[in-house]
């Protein structure tokens, strides 16, 4: 066994310790930060304060209902969006939860205000990523 010192990195976090006050921080900006530019959310893209707007009213009403919708909504990774989500969710990003469980409901069938509004949890998380 060797001993490679204190832990900085794992899982893609990034582990600060203060030793003083005996806190550890834990964070994935440069995960976010890939994330983000995966479904590109770039600079000068506009943040917004809340995880999931109001003015989201997702319901399985906005599914697409006909083929042609359906094979346009399939061509957009919907499922990797939520997926990358989630991780960020259970590992350091509790406050994204509610948002991320609303639009994973939609996974068999998502519709184009679903997507809009995973593309909002981004948004959110472009402004925060530094928490």
């Amino acid at each position: 066994m060797k001993d490679l010192g204190e832990a900085r990195k794992i899982l893609g976090m990034e582990i600060t310790r203060n030793r003083e006050e005996k806190l550890v921080y834990l964070s994935q900006k440069q995960y976010l930060e890939k994330l983000l530019h995966k479904f590109g959310i770039k600079g000068e893209t506009k943040p917004v304060s809340t995880p999931l707007a109001p003015h989201f009213k997702l319901s399985a009403q906005l599914c697409p209902k006909s083929d042609e919708e359906k094979t346009k909504m399939k061509e957009v990774p919907y499922s990797s969006l939520i997926g990358g989500l989630m991780y960020a969710m259970v590992c350091t990003r509790p406050d994204i939860a509610h948002a991320v469980g609303m639009v994973s409901r939609f996974m068999h069938n998502p519709g184009k205000m679903h997507w809009d509004a995973a593309k909002w949890i981004l948004r959110y998380l472009h402004g925060t990523r530094n928490i």
